[in-house]
């Protein structure tokens, strides 16, 4: 009996976490038509051969704004769109993936452009001030992809990261951003699940939407600096999961994320195809989309045995939405996408010295939902 069916007969009523293993509309979903409007859209940030030039849609008309590009940041002042002024600093190499433990982490993951929920879930712990700027010190927040698609406010929630990267680097803290599917879909062209007002914003700016975050624009550069895979401690960070098959993948970390980053962009049916890609795009089986944790495909003693292989304690994923942070596996496997892209409610992880829970949305601090797996036959 598969899944949708048990669901109908009612079997699974009552469960504590209930998972979206599979859209089944997925396949036939098409492109949504643009938007009428765009009230407010920016900065789009591109380097030019003079400096920099950000470009916004402000009551849908688009307005351009050159600057000079400084060694030390250039700061662009709001126009609409992002509300803050922003510091763009020259273009990162990617950092190093596999870092030392820190005593406290955050994390959260699949933000689908949910940029009010996110600043109401980092204001309420603390995570950053009233002014929005980073206020937990040499803490670490990560974020495990899926910042594009669906929601309203992309654009904002990608600045933000952005920025308190930066601010948090400063006072001795990390933020990291891990990539999600989403990125690489709309990075390939697949907008099956963009906001409308996204392709509006693109038509008026001249671009095609995947081209607003290309090679030669802050954003675009930023996230092909990202990685897919980021190892904490005795903590693995990503956003679908890792399959037994795939242990490589993580054993040689560094080729992994590099090979993802040089694919951004690149078309759909190319990364799917080539040799040193194909698994990475995998839409079952690759780190981005793997659900094996939730599904029934391995059982507690597989995730323990997949873990000890690795020399990890846990694996932090997102991608599969639960109604909170929960625990799978006795908490060798976590599930931290709350379902922040329905814009209603969402949660955080922290771990504070190996010490697991949840942060809600009114900053109570709670235990880990405890996770249910949900077989499909």
């Amino acid at each position: 009996m598969s899944t949708r069916s048990v669901l109908s007969c009612g079997v699974l009523r009552g469960l504590r976490v209930m998972l979206l293993l599979v859209p089944l509309a997925a396949t036939a979903r098409e492109v949504p038509p643009p938007a009428d409007h765009v009230d407010a859209d920016g900065p789009y940030v591109f380097t030019t051969a003079t400096g920099l030039e950000a470009q916004w849609v402000c009551n849908d008309h688009v307005v351009r704004r050159t600057l000079p590009a400084r060694r030390a940041g250039t700061v662009i002042a709001p126009e609409c769109g992002y509300a803050h002024p922003l510091t763009v600093v020259p273009a990162q190499t990617a950092a190093a993936a596999r870092l030392p433990a820190t005593p406290r982490i955050v994390a959260l993951s699949d933000i689908h452009g949910q940029y009010d929920l996110l600043v109401r879930l980092l204001h309420a712990h603390r995570v950053i001030d009233a002014a929005d700027r980073w206020s937990l010190g040499d803490a670490t927040l990560v974020v495990a992809g899926d910042v594009f698609d669906r929601g309203p406010q992309v654009t904002e929630a990608f600045w933000l990261l952005y920025s308190l990267q930066e601010q948090a680097r400063e006072a001795g803290g990390a933020v990291h951003f891990v990539l999600g599917n989403h990125e690489t879909m709309v990075l390939y062209d697949d907008l099956r699940y963009v906001n409308p007002k996204y392709l509006r914003s693109a038509a008026l700016l001249g671009r095609s939407y995947p081209a607003l975050y290309g090679a030669d624009s802050t954003l675009g550069q930023w996230l092909r600096t990202r990685p897919a895979l980021l190892q904490i401690g005795d903590t693995l960070f990503l956003h679908g999961g890792i399959a037994p098959e795939n242990l490589d993948l993580v054993r040689d970390m560094a080729t992994t994320n590099a090979t993802y980053q040089a694919s951004l962009g690149l078309p759909r049916d190319q990364v799917k195809a080539a040799p040193d890609s194909a698994r990475l795009f995998d839409g079952k089986t690759s780190p981005i989309w793997y659900r094996g944790y939730f599904d029934g495909r391995l059982d507690t003693d597989q995730v323990q045995a997949l873990l000890t292989q690795l020399d990890l304690a846990r694996i932090v994923v997102g991608h599969t939405s639960m109604p909170h942070v929960s625990s799978f596996h006795g908490d060798r496997i976590i599930a931290i996408d709350s379902s922040i892209k329905d814009g209603e409610n969402g949660e955080l992880l922290f771990i504070e010295k190996g010490v697991l829970s949840r942060g809600l949305l009114d900053g109570r601090r709670v235990p880990l939902a405890e996770g249910t797996l949900a077989v499909d036959d």
